[in-house]
């Protein structure tokens, strides 16, 4: 729909300035509408719920007293974003949220002014606020209350216990040198993706917890009345109740990084989150505003389930209306996942083998590893949003000699590969990468998509990469791993349902660098089939459906590669030293990949590499959309691979013309 038929007050914005023109009641019922559309929507595509639910009245007044068409806002944590959102001129694109139509699920640069960075991955929003505001002073932009009064101010919201992770200290650290306006807001709701972890965490909750305002609010009086506006805060504090006041506390965490600090203030209190972001906006040094949420805001089902509800898919309302205090959600069946098939299969495996750790970075939920954490709290942690601490930390369990398996998104694993590379493969320490999301993933678009592990983790020496093709695959290649003593090792699965389709046959156990052959009638060593489809991982399933497809037509032999590195050199080299064209597929980029791997085996074996043809991630961004639907615009779906084996066999020809023509 047009911005014009969007409903209610959200429909009468025509940019976020006509906040300021809108009463206390107005703003709190456009909080309203904003709740109910987010939960409407992502009832039918699935996207991220709780931590959206926070953040409404907070982005409203953010909006309210800052003009971010010209003042600069960063996110941390880029799933909080849909209120800003709807607030500048993107409500028409909800319905089609999560889709390349629609509106994207995380800041888009494309999509709108507003946002500054495509933002999916925790951690960078102090970073980059801070080189903004560099860059501003350096061109006489910025904001300065004596020489430039009308400049641009620098804001960046971070949340979801993004604040942990080290790129966020390594900010913070830097901003404290800032002599100018700079604002941090921590949207601090308890959580993270899931229950938060570690010290900082803790610090956090007894704050929150704590009664003890009368002797610091006596410090924060006498502080206040030093500085510029100073009356106007006190003002608000005692407007805003006992339950939301907010101290400058001298000796609060922040302060040991050069910021000074509000809070924590209530942050669904819009006159008090107005008031002192007034006060914030024309304050000339670095500062942070510590602010408490609650996830899932005013909705109870989704505040009593905040981690289910952070990023559901599609849901249904079982009975009573949304709002309801009995309300019941239920979230829709997608089939069994990969992801809960690796939960079940490693908590097997402690059970069997008490010398399997395992930790994730604040996914639990995520990567399967929830019953792990509760059965075995001695043997698997959650290290919160920190994945290079906890790559570095199963480095040293291994020098102790377990057996620890990190599970985490394949798009995040680029945040430790520095700790893969020093302190595991150089070390040639076993550590075992469970790489969850590997590939296109759908509505999270570009920036959750896991296109360059391969590449990556390719370059460490000794490094051995395997990929799951179904739920049986996925167990053996992990009983291999478990038993790989020698380096770094991994193994990727998507954001996808299992495949029954070789289910009820015996899965072969995994062998260090062979391929398995899933048409052994057609197995190139054997018989002499027109081309050869060599599939890492999940392709593997497409690529049989399109060799049924062309049955009469072509004889095509069909291998679930298992192994990207080492590849299976015995294979290559039988099927080029016959000219069988090989057809590589791979949900991965096609850039230092699977394929390119193969592509240097055949040359560096002498053979004619020229038979090779290479199919999956193209050197280009694939944005947001199903993942179905991205399959299909890269041609890695079955009327894909159909064209595809068809050029790949159309090689042969071309070179038994040759050979007649000599």
């Amino acid at each position: 729909m047009s911005h014009a038929t969007v409903p209610g007050l959200l429909g009468k914005l025509s940019s976020p300035r006509d906040l300021r023109g809108f009463s206390v009641g107005q703003l709190q019922e456009l909080a309203q509408e904003i709740r109910d559309s987010i939960v409407q929507q992502v009832r039918q595509t699935g996207g991220h719920l709780a931590p959206n639910l926070g953040v409404v009245d907070l982005t409203i007044a953010m909006h309210v007293v800052f003009d971010f068409s010209f003042d600069r806002l960063l996110f941390d944590v880029g799933h909080q974003c849909y209120p800003h959102k709807l607030l500048t001129g993107r409500a028409h694109l909800m319905g089609k949220l999560r889709t390349r139509e629609g509106m994207a699920g995380f800041p888009e640069p494309r999509e709108s002014s507003y946002d500054l960075f495509s933002v999916g991955h925790a951690g960078t929003g102090i970073s980059t606020a801070v080189g903004m505001a560099r860059g501003d002073t350096i061109t006489k932009e910025g904001f300065d209350p004596s020489t430039n009064p009308a400049g641009r101010r620098v804001v960046t919201l971070i949340g979801d216990a993004s604040i942990v992770n080290g790129v966020a200290m390594e900010g913070l650290n830097n901003a404290g040198t800032l002599k100018r306006q700079f604002l941090v807001i921590l949207n601090d709701n308890g959580m993270s993706i899931s229950k938060p972890q570690g010290a900082i965490s803790h610090y956090f909750d007894k704050l929150r917890v704590s009664h003890l305002y009368g002797d610091v609010k006596k410090s924060a009086k006498r502080r206040l009345d030093q500085m510029p506006g100073g009356q106007t805060l006190r003002q608000a504090m005692h407007v805003a109740g006992e339950a939301t006041k907010a101290v400058l506390n001298e000796t609060a965490w922040f302060e040991h990084f050069g910021l000074k600090t509000f809070g924590p203030i209530d942050g669904h209190d819009l006159p008090t989150l107005i008031a002192y972001l007034r006060e914030a906006r024309d304050f000339d040094r670095p500062m942070v505003l510590h602010v408490q949420t609650v996830k899932g805001k005013g909705y109870k089902f989704a505040e009593d389930n905040s981690t289910k509800f952070h990023s559901p898919a599609a849901f249904n309302k079982v009975d009573g209306e949304l709002d309801d205090e009995g309300c019941r959600v239920e979230l829709k069946s997608e089939g069994r996942s990969f992801t809960t098939a690796f939960g079940e299969a490693l908590l097997h495996m402690m059970e069997r083998d008490p010398k399997v750790v395992a930790c994730t970075a604040a996914m639990p939920d995520g990567t399967g590893t929830t019953k792990v954490l509760e059965k075995f709290p001695e043997r698997a942690w959650d290290v919160g949003i920190c994945e290079s601490h906890a790559l570095d930390m199963m480095a040293g369990l291994a020098k102790t000699g377990f057996k620890p398996f990190f599970a985490v998104y394949a798009t995040f694993l680029q945040r430790a590969f520095d700790q893969a590379f020093q302190e595991s493969a150089l070390q040639g320490l076993p550590v075992r990468l469970c790489l969850d999301r590997a590939g296109l993933v759908g509505g999270d678009g570009a920036v959750h998509h896991g296109f360059c592990d391969v590449s990556i983790l390719r370059t460490l020496p000794g490094a051995v990469l395997t990929a799951a093709m179904d739920e049986p695959s996925l167990i053996a290649a992990m009983e291999f791993m478990r038993t790989y003593d020698n380096g770094l090792s991994a193994v990727r699965y998507p954001r996808d349902s299992v495949s029954p389709r070789f289910a009820s046959q015996p899965c072969p156990p995994f062998v260090l660098g062979k391929a398995r052959c899933l048409t052994p009638e057609l197995d190139v060593r054997t018989a002499h089939p027109d081309c050869i489809a060599l599939a890492f991982g999940t392709p593997a399933i497409e690529a049989c459906a399109a060799a049924d497809q062309l049955r009469g037509e072509l004889r095509v032999a069909v291998y679930d590669a298992r192994f990207a590195k080492p590849v299976d050199r015995e294979l290559i080299r039988a099927a080029l030293e016959q000219r069988v064209p090989i057809l590589t597929l791979e949900d991965q980029s096609v850039v230092g990949g699977f394929g390119s791997a193969v592509i240097e085996a055949a040359s560096e074996m002498g053979l004619d590499a020229g038979l090779v043809t290479r199919l999956g991630l193209p050197d280009r961004w694939v944005y947001q959309d199903s993942r179905a639907k991205q399959m299909t615009e890269i041609g890695m779906d079955v009327p894909g691979i159909v064209r595809a084996l068809r050029e790949c066999a159309s090689k042969r020809a071309g070179v038994a013309a040759m050979a007649v023509a000599k």
